[in-house]
């Protein structure tokens, strides 16, 4: 998926949780006697649930895990309660602090929700989450991502009223959605908005990306854009065969 064809400004939590995932398959391995050629390509399903895959240390809290979110929320949407929860599982595999994954579950819920067709109106509204805390089962939001849920994004001044695109999941999380809620119904001016806030500024449009993209759909994209995207035609059949697994999958659940 790189568009260099190899792996570039990989960040410090995925390569550290690479690092541990690696560690546990060479101890998997030969606890197991597999050999390492093997330890890929494992589909023994009572071997599987004994090897954690929740690699990341519970320091981590950066933004990392939300800017690769959407595909999660989008296999999962016809089921909201199951997008919450493996929005929220998909983090702890390189950020184990409790903001990430609650940042995570949150905004998997927006997606979730405006792929089933609710409207901005009510995805920006401070009382989404409380209308669909069912969603979250018996897990509340982390105090600091609930803060942002209930619109701690809405400042007419963006950058002059503190909103910031840092690496820190919370204020990326908050600075995507004030793109978000400031771009007038614009998916170019949203993540224009959000590359000009500077800092973790790819980061930050990529989040604002996945939302508003759930919202304002395909067409709504800036045609001059997608021309230009690397791997254009890979990335949108790879979107459907996503959404395909996912009606599958839904369907096969009694």
């Amino acid at each position: 998926m790189s568009s260099t064809g190899e792996c570039f400004d990989i960040g410090r939590a995925t390569r550290q949780a690479l690092h541990e995932f690696e560690r546990r398959q060479q101890i998997f391995a030969k606890e197991h006697d597999i050999s390492l050629d093997e330890i890929d390509h494992i589909d023994d399903s009572s071997l599987l649930k004994n090897f954690d895959t929740n690699c990341g240390s519970s320091r981590e809290a950066g933004n990392g895990a939300l800017m690769r979110l959407a595909p999660v929320p989008l296999f999962f949407y016809r089921d909201p309660e199951k997008a919450v929860h493996y929005s929220g599982e998909s983090c702890r595999i390189t950020h184990g602090n409790e903001k990430a994954y609650d940042a995570c579950r949150y905004y998997g819920a927006l997606i979730a929700a405006a792929v089933r067709g609710e409207s901005k109106e009510a995805l920006m509204s401070p009382e989404f989450y409380d209308k669909h805390r069912q969603w979250f089962g018996k897990e509340p939001l982390h105090d600091d991502v609930e803060v942002v849920a209930k619109g701690s994004y809405r400042k007419m001044g963006g950058y002059d009223d503190g909103i910031r695109g840092k690496g820190y999941i919370v204020a990326a999380l908050e600075a995507a959605l004030w793109a978000f809620w400031a771009d007038e119904n614009s998916f170019e001016k949203g993540a224009l908005l959000a590359v000009n806030l500077g800092d973790d500024a790819d980061t930050t449009a990529t989040i604002y990306g996945q939302l508003a993209g759930a919202c304002y759909g395909y067409n709504a994209l800036p045609k001059n854009w997608v021309h230009q995207v690397y791997a254009k035609r890979f990335i949108e059949y790879l979107s459907k065969w996503i959404v395909h697994e996912g009606d599958s999958f839904s369907k096969s659940i009694p």
